[in-house]
């Protein structure tokens, strides 16, 4: 057996019973129609696992909970328009399921066999927790349904209604798409060797940020774009996915001290190369070229960009380009959010800012690998210090920059000045655009400062805003949840890619024992305390004994709200963790 995250697609027949009852031989042969001709295609297109039928029940897995949502409405716009005889409701939800064989038990499909006898005869109903992940990215708009009791689940869960009727009028648009839309997707390394991937990553990175300084335009983040990295999609298709008019893509090919940049811009509607161009410079001249092409992109998009922020993406961020290479390299390794990559990450940034010291974004980083290493109880008793030191030089240095902003706010924190901490995030706030991971960690921020509420809705608000996002994110949602008194919702956003490192072990084990999951929570517990033990002792840390202190201690200075330490450290002594 093994446990995973699953979109749960669980769908019935609409007075199967009567419709037996009146004719068996004709109604039999309606729903094997159904299933060979509607059903089974549709869950085959969307990369869904029919996983058993139950007299006239389907249960279906998915992989992504975007592809669960838009089978099920497909499905029901199709049988709309048909007449034969088969109505079906359907429930969907995201969440914990345990694999045995070709079979799936739990909570997670549970839940969505509830979801589904809640639901409109010819509807579709789903979890609040998969109508957060879905942002703009179905064809239908859903109604809030408010809170529900459903039988043998412990706690009431919010539902939601597709408003039935498929109508690009009635499908709701995320902030700001009444602008100009675009995406920049993933430019291909071009060079030959795996290593330098970074570097074509890093240059679509950058117009990606130059073209979200402008108000005038809504530019997808980068996760969501980068979801589509050797996709078999068309441009038409992916366009439509993300639900943006342009797409740039291109390549990069680096060879010595000589690179060459080619990209376009697509008009998705038409499939009409508006613009492309290629540019060969020497690697010094990398910044120039980035401005050249951002700035030629958004001249194309007629009449819709203010010339009063066209200065905006000429800043050059460092004139050394070794130092470029270093922070690309660091902010790979620092992205993952653990104690091994973040120590070799904090040499990078080390080696940029011996190259460049005025390099803004290096020491962003910089100071950030000191607030991981805090969060994780790794860092050295001077640490605060320095993080509060160097982020300060950053934002001198960069004071637009929402990113450094951003962090000079979790420097505050760790240096126990809370209001300098809350003003500052609400400041980043106010300056963000586009910049959905930003915005999801101001919302930690204020998470962190006790302010759950506010927290919340920043953080699901970037979520819709990129609804691809990283694993840190989800990381971020699951303490959110657990904090929320949400457990199965948070286990269900921790138990994936989120599991990032031992704090996020910590809260997966407090979030089952706080559920009643006791079981689980004893095996999730075990995961943590290895997984610390190892984290601590490569960090030259004494680990005495297994105990509360000793392995989670650490965490404590994280928030300002004492209880919020309380609420994870009883998690987990319900879990057995000795005191």
């Amino acid at each position: 057996m093994e446990r995973k995250l699953a979109a749960i697609l669980a769908a019935d027949v609409v007075s199967y019973s009567s419709m037996m009852a009146e004719n068996e031989d004709a109604t039999l042969m309606q729903l094997k129609e159904h299933r060979a001709t509607l059903f089974d295609p549709k869950v085959a297109e969307y990369r869904g696992r029919l996983v058993k039928l139950i007299g006239d029940g389907t249960l279906v897995e998915f992989p992504s909970v975007v592809d669960a949502v838009q089978c099920a409405i497909d499905i029901q716009n199709e049988l709309a328009g048909q007449n034969s005889g088969i109505k079906l409701r359907i429930g969907v939800h995201l969440g914990d399921v345990i694999v045995d064989g070709d079979d799936v038990y739990g909570n997670g499909v549970n839940l969505a066999a509830r979801l589904e006898a809640c639901a409109d005869a010819g509807g579709v109903c789903i979890s609040s927790i998969v109508h957060e992940s879905l942002g703009s990215r179905v064809e239908g708009s859903f109604v809030d349904g408010g809170e529900q009791e459903f039988k043998n689940i412990s706690r009431s869960v919010r539902v939601f209604h597709w408003a039935q009727g498929r109508s690009d009028t009635a499908r709701p648009k995320p902030r700001g798409r009444e602008k100009p839309s675009i995406a920049v997707l993933p430019f291909a390394n071009m060079s030959g060797a795996r290593d330098q991937q970074y570097f074509s990553d890093g240059i679509s990175e950058d117009i990606i940020t130059g073209l979200s300084r402008f108000r005038t335009l809504f530019v997808v983040a980068r996760n969501s774009s980068f979801h589509f990295r050797n996709s078999d999609l068309t441009e038409s298709e992916i366009a439509a996915k993300l639900g943006v008019q342009y797409l740039v893509e291109g390549s990069v090919r680096r060879a010595g001290n000589r690179v060459r940049i080619s990209a376009q811009l697509i008009a998705a509607e038409t499939g009409q190369h508006i613009w492309a161009d290629r540019y060969d410079r020497d690697f010094e001249d990398l910044f120039s070229v980035q401005d050249e092409v951002t700035q030629n992109i958004v001249a194309v998009l007629p009449g819709r960009v203010q010339h009063d922020v066209a200065d905006r993406v000429t800043d050059t961020p460092t004139e050394n380009m070794k130092a470029y290479e270093l922070l690309l390299k660091g902010k790979a390794l620092r992205d993952g959010l653990n104690a091994t990559d973040n120590a070799k990450a904090k040499t990078f940034f080390q080696k940029a800012l011996e190259l460049d010291p005025a390099y803004a974004r290096a020491c962003m980083y910089l100071a950030d690998t000191y607030v991981v290493d805090l969060w994780l109880g790794l860092a050295e008793t001077d640490a605060p210090t320095h993080a509060l030191e160097i982020a300060r030089r950053g934002a001198a240095l960069d004071n637009r920059d929402v990113y450094i902003q951003d962090q000079l706010g979790y420097a505050y924190l760790c240096a126990g000045l809370w209001d300098q901490a809350d003003t500052q995030f609400c400041k980043t706030l106010s300056m963000i655009v586009n910049e959905a991971e930003s915005m999801a960690w101001c919302g930690y921020g204020f998470l962190l400062l006790g302010q759950h509420e506010k927290a919340r809705d920043v953080v699901v608000k970037a979520m819709r805003l990129d609804p691809l996002h990283p694993p840190a994110l989800d990381w971020i949602l699951g303490q959110v949840y657990f904090f929320a008194g949400r457990y199965d919702d948070a286990v269900s956003k921790l138990i994936g890619e989120a599991r990032l490192n031992s704090l996020a072990d910590a809260f997966l084990a407090a979030a089952y024992a706080h559920a009643g999951r006791q079981r689980e929570a004893e095996s999730a517990l075990q995961s943590f305390v290895v997984n610390r033990k190892k984290e601590l002792t490569e960090r030259g840390f004494h680990v005495p004994s297994d105990n509360l202190i000793s392995l989670a201690g650490g965490f404590k200075g994280m928030w300002r709200r004492e209880t919020d330490w309380d609420h994870l450290a009883s998690g987990l002594l319900k879990a057995g963790l000795p005191r």
